[in-house]
């Protein structure tokens, strides 16, 4: 890091990391004047107070990120790749350079210009990844408006929700998807969903495949508009704390929250936890292969490969289509250098076998990245030896929508730390976590579990929810004065690192012995017969609450339910203690989960509380059918065990 030159007598990363919290304000103001190209520079690095919910980096600075992501690197290498379009089908990748992308820009900009779109409106963006998709957020970017991507794959009801919620007059979509070669009707979900949006004034539909679709009078063909218009787009002058993006997660009350990032702050952390925690250099090949409608797809698909002038893979299809070969043939292809995925794919890969990878060349790979959720041991020990054949650092980073970009990361680190299986283990530059107890104090010692939260505010943390920040408060700052609350619980061990043991709603209270599901998942997942698994509490009469754990089976692994269920019991007693062994193990086909791959634990937890006709809210899940067969197998597992 050049601008460490600035601060005396460092020896190593731990005293660079130690600037980074105790001098705050010159560690963040070297980085935010070096790397950022300010229109008006900033005169005052932050003004924070987390007591009171106030958040404010780089006041007075004025910029525009569409300029940071792409003009600067136009004037440096206009030829240079910025996007690599790894389309749904294999070897059809499209390159786009940066010069490309910016003309892109541009015209979409001036487009949505003459739409009537101004500084400050808020436009939504249903597309799946492509390079028109990432033009559409920085078109946003560069004349001022908010951008509200939301995934692909949710329901007409649900984008509804939150065009809604955003006030959205405009949307921009395609005609129709392509998805592990399904065909998606996406031009059909925003017609039902704008009939529901009184507000909404234009529908822009971009063609990603030649199949016509109906066109009604809101609708607007973009790249037949974007044609008309000019291929320059005066960049507007934005504060450092004006809206950037809102980005919708789920509450736990399931109201969507849309949280709001602002502009300078953000592409800062995302740029900068791009470079380090990734070890990217120029000319590398970045390849996460997260959607753009999450924040992984916004902080490492787009903003913070962009910011620094990188070429980043846009990945449009699925894990095993058109074979279970898929990332590792792309891998091969592209020459990716940075790989970064979920355990869910990970552990769903490892289910094939080791020579779907094998098969195809890997040499290029430098680092391994793990998002999304902790990784279990043994996934991560598979990633690391078969994917990564040793030779490539596996980092598993811990982060949220609500941080804006990796806050807990192996790397960076000294050269040659050790990295633990499944662990985060070392904060991010600027970032304090501190554990705390269910009183609200401060846990000092290490080789102790408690909240984690983070004591001193970052760059890229939200700044409140659209509309709602009496929400925001009360969810992340309220609950642990003068911190923010991760809603996560994490274990900080004798060295101190730190290991997320998973939410603070996923643990169970086993006579009173806390319980977190994520460690009881790990040794389930553990078992050799075991594909992945969720592990749920449940009301219990004499012990509060018992475990009970769902499992999908390895192909031809010969197991029964009965058999697997006596093995994972004493497997459990044994690895963490008695108390801990589930009452109930229920072989599955599938989990229940949302299309990202996310498992639907609420769902499983009313199914095991008896509770199937209050399932919710199921528009994100992937197979209904998967539901209805847990039900049943539920059903039968239960009354078996009473009458046995």
């Amino acid at each position: 890091m050049p601008e460490a030159i600035t601060f005396s007598r460092l020896k190593d990363h731990q005293d660079l990391y130690k600037v980074s919290v105790d001098q705050g304000d010159a560690f963040w103001g070297a980085l935010g004047r070096s790397r950022l190209t300010w229109i008006t520079p900033f005169h005052s690095v932050q003004d924070c107070d987390l007591h009171q919910g106030r958040v404010s980096w780089f006041l007075g600075g004025q910029l525009n990120v569409a300029v940071n992501c792409l003009d600067r690197h136009v004037h440096a290498a206009p030829d240079k790749v910025a996007l690599i379009w790894e389309k749904d089908e294999p070897g059809e990748e499209v390159r786009v350079t940066y010069r490309e992308l910016l003309e892109l820009t541009c015209r979409l900009g001036n487009t949505l210009k003459r739409q009537g779109v101004k500084r400050g409106d808020r436009v939504t963006i249903y597309m799946p990844p492509c390079p028109l998709a990432v033009a559409s957020m920085l078109a946003c970017a560069r004349i001022g408006a908010v951008h509200a991507v939301v995934f692909a794959g949710f329901s007409a009801e649900s984008l509804a929700d939150r065009i809604r919620d955003a006030q959205s007059e405009i949307v921009i979509t395609v005609n129709q998807g392509l998805r592990g070669g399904k065909v998606i009707e996406l031009k059909k979900t925003v017609d039902q969903a704008v009939k529901q949006c009184p507000r909404v004034k234009r529908v822009l539909v971009s063609m990603r495949t030649t199949s016509k679709v109906p066109m009604t009078a809101l609708d607007v063909p973009l790249e037949e508009e974007m044609m008309k218009e000019d291929a320059c787009c005066e960049p507007a002058v934005m504060d450092s704390e004006d809206m950037l993006f809102l980005l919708y997660t789920s509450g736990s009350t399931g109201k969507p929250k849309g949280l709001v990032h602002s502009q300078a702050g953000y592409l800062l952390f995302a740029a900068l936890t791009h470079k380090y925690v990734f070890d990217y250099q120029d000319r590398d090949i970045f390849g996460c292969v997260a959607d753009i409608g999450w924040i992984t797809g916004h902080s490492y698909v787009v903003y913070g490969p962009l910011c620094n002038g990188g070429t980043t893979v846009l990945f449009e299809s699925t894990p095993v289509h058109p074979n279970p070969g898929r990332y590792w043939e792309t891998v091969e292809r592209l020459r990716i250098n940075q790989f970064y995925g979920a355990p869910t794919a990970i552990r769903l890969l490892l289910r094939y076998g080791d020579e779907w990878v094998k098969k195809y060349d890997r040499s290029s790979l430098k680092v391994l990245g793990s998002v999304g959720e902790p990784i279990n041991k043994e996934a991560w020990e598979w990633y690391f030896r078969v994917v990564g054949e040793t030779r490539c650092p596996v980092v598993d980073t811990w982060w949220q929508t609500e941080t804006g970009g990796i806050c807990i990361s192996p790397r960076p680190s000294n050269p040659g730390a050790e990295i633990l299986p499944g662990m985060a283990m070392r904060p991010f530059f600027g970032i304090s976590p501190t554990l705390l107890d269910d009183k609200g104090n401060v846990l000092l010692e290490n080789n102790i579990s408690g909240a984690l939260c983070i004591s001193q505010a970052w760059p890229g943390m939200a700044r409140t929810i659209y509309n709602d920040h009496k929400r925001f408060l009360e969810t992340y700052l309220t609950p642990y004065p003068g911190f923010f609350f991760t809603g996560d619980g994490a274990y900080r061990t004798r060295k101190g690192y730190y290991q997320l043991t998973g939410r603070l709603d996923d643990i169970i209270n086993i006579s009173g012995h806390r319980l977190g599901t994520a460690e009881v998942e790990d040794i389930v997942n553990h078992h050799v017969a075991v594909a992945e698994s969720a592990v749920i509490g449940y009301p219990h009469e004499i012990k509060g609450e018992g475990a009970y754990v769902f499992v999908v089976l390895k192909k031809d692994s010969g197991y029964t339910q009965e058999t697997l269920a006596a093995e994972l019991q004493e497997l459990i007693s044994k690895k963490i203690a008695k108390y801990a062994a589930p009452d109930y193990v229920q072989v599955t086909h599938r989990l229940p989960k949302t299309r990202s791959g996310k498992i639907m634990r609420r769902v499983l937890r009313k199914i095991v509380e008896d509770k199937a006709s209050e399932l919710g809210d199921l528009t994100t899940l992937d197979d209904h059918e998967a539901v209805q067969q847990i039900i049943e197998g539920h059903k039968h597992l239960v009354e078996g065990q009473k009458s046995y």
